[in-house]
């Protein structure tokens, strides 16, 4: 059998309750859901770093941030990291990047410094992507809803079409992308939009015009009940721009359908991190709240149909080791992750947590259990000790959660005197999952 097309279809900041498939009552995400009937839907997903930067150099390279020193934003791809890019070019893959980056720039380490914020990113920057480019290293920087600009493999400016909202002209871009194979090879394209990402110098949400009116009625998240943030006024433009991904989503499927690749295509759906619209800190992500970090993850195509749910926590970090295997390469066993395909056919020594780093806000750590979530950060922080620091020798108790008698978080346990063996025995695993990902010995105190 000859390996499959792989396609990732990679959204920013998107909550995995956006979507029909895990209970989203407005249709929102139409195709996301077929997709999810004829395919494979993982209950549980969540990043492993809630953050744009460090989730996609996990992403790209299956290693966790401190071991890429990718901890935060702004720091670039170490130039000779090996990517999926890398692994699958040795494979026979044609491999190609559409969209957002932000894996080029480096600010803030002195010499290492380069930016490619707002400039077309080189050859070198591109972590292996040498076949096919349009991409942006930061996309916010070069566009808004309805205007902007990409650059090209040659490092030409490739403007939108006038008028052409964002995620369309990316989605025209793919199917273009998609016309124009040659089909000697498979390929693995790999598509990263922005939205729904806030708009960094608007302040806001940009979704299609017209999505406050259409998208008005919403039920509201529960862990956004009665609390303050910002959600109120931004939440029907997320809504939007999620429904503007999912028309776009369906687009490229009706394009692989009429060019005779769905049946020899793995697609797979998921976002860098979810958003808890000001609820948790002072901005949208960067804390371990499942609004922030569960996300929805949907793959179909060659080993992933039937329309199934895996209801094993997974992470991001198992997404690399998936395509990989879906390729009929072995994963390496650098790889932090495990492939999903064991997830699915039911492997009885699947992680029974996921591990999650947390920068920029902090020097944090979380577990995620089926039943608890337990976070720990570094002592003292100041405001930016999570953006010059990536990791700590001890860590303080920050929250514990009984997710099953409090699924939206509002009770912190940290701190009660009955949960002490808990705290004990989720900050053994916490350690262990921290030595695994090989930062070392920590120490964990209570609050």
């Amino acid at each position: 059998m000859n390996p499959p097309n792989v396609i990732v279809f990679f959204s920013d900041q998107q909550r995995w309750d956006t979507a029909g498939c895990y209970g989203q009552r407005l249709p929102i995400t139409p195709h996301l859901d077929r997709m999810a009937e004829e395919g494979v839907r993982f209950e549980h997903a969540f990043t492993c770093q809630p953050v744009c930067g460090p989730a996609r150099a996990c992403l790209q390279t299956g290693k966790w941030a401190t071991q890429t020193g990718c901890y935060r934003n702004a720091i670039g791809l170490p130039r000779d990291e090996k990517t999926l890019a890398h692994w699958l070019s040795e494979a026979g893959y044609e491999v190609g990047y559409l969209g957002k980056w932000h894996l080029a720039s480096t600010r803030g380490l002195g010499e290492r410094d380069v930016n490619f914020e707002t400039v077309a990113v080189p050859p070198e920057y591109r972590g292996g992507y040498r076949d096919f480019w349009l991409a942006s290293d930061v996309l916010e920087f070069t566009s808004h809803g309805y205007d902007g600009h990409m650059f090209d493999g040659e490092m030409r400016q490739r403007d939108f079409p006038p008028g052409r909202y964002r995620v369309e002209a990316l989605g025209d871009w793919a199917i273009e992308y998609l016309q124009t194979r040659r089909g000697d090879r498979p390929f693995f394209l790999f598509v990263s939009f922005i939205e729904p990402h806030h708009q960094n110098d608007h302040e806001r949400f940009e979704g299609p015009v017209g999505s406050r009116q259409r998208f008005g009625d919403y039920d509201v998240p529960g862990d956004l009940v009665g609390t303050e943030g910002d959600w109120q006024e931004q939440y029907p433009d997320y809504l939007g721009c999620c429904a503007a991904l999912d028309a776009n989503l369906g687009r490229l499927r009706a394009e692989l359908e009429r060019l005779g690749r769905s049946d020899d295509t793995l697609l797979l759906y998921s976002s860098d991190h979810g958003c808890h619209f000001k609820t948790r800190n002072a901005e949208y992500k960067r804390s371990c709240h499942e609004g922030c970090i569960r996300i929805p993850l949907v793959a179909c195509g060659p080993g992933f149909r039937g329309g199934q749910v895996v209801r094993e926590l997974v992470s991001l970090m198992d997404v690399p080791p998936t395509i990989l295997q879906a390729a009929g390469v072995t994963p390496p066993g650098s790889m932090g992750g495990r492939a999903l395909q064991e997830a699915l056919a039911g492997a009885e020594d699947w992680p029974g947590e996921v591990f999650l780093q947390i920068s920029e806000s902090q020097v944090g750590r979380a577990i995620r259990t089926e039943r608890w979530k337990y976070s720990v950060q570094a002592p003292g922080d100041l405001p930016r000790d999570g953006w010059n620091r990536s990791a700590s020798k001890v860590y303080v108790e920050e929250n514990l959660y009984d997710l099953q008698a409090d699924p939206h978080e509002r009770n912190n346990l940290a701190d009660d005197p009955a949960h002490a063996a808990v705290r004990a025995e989720l900050a053994g695993r916490l350690k262990r999952r921290m030595a695994e990902a090989g930062e070392g010995e920590a120490e964990i105190v209570g609050v």
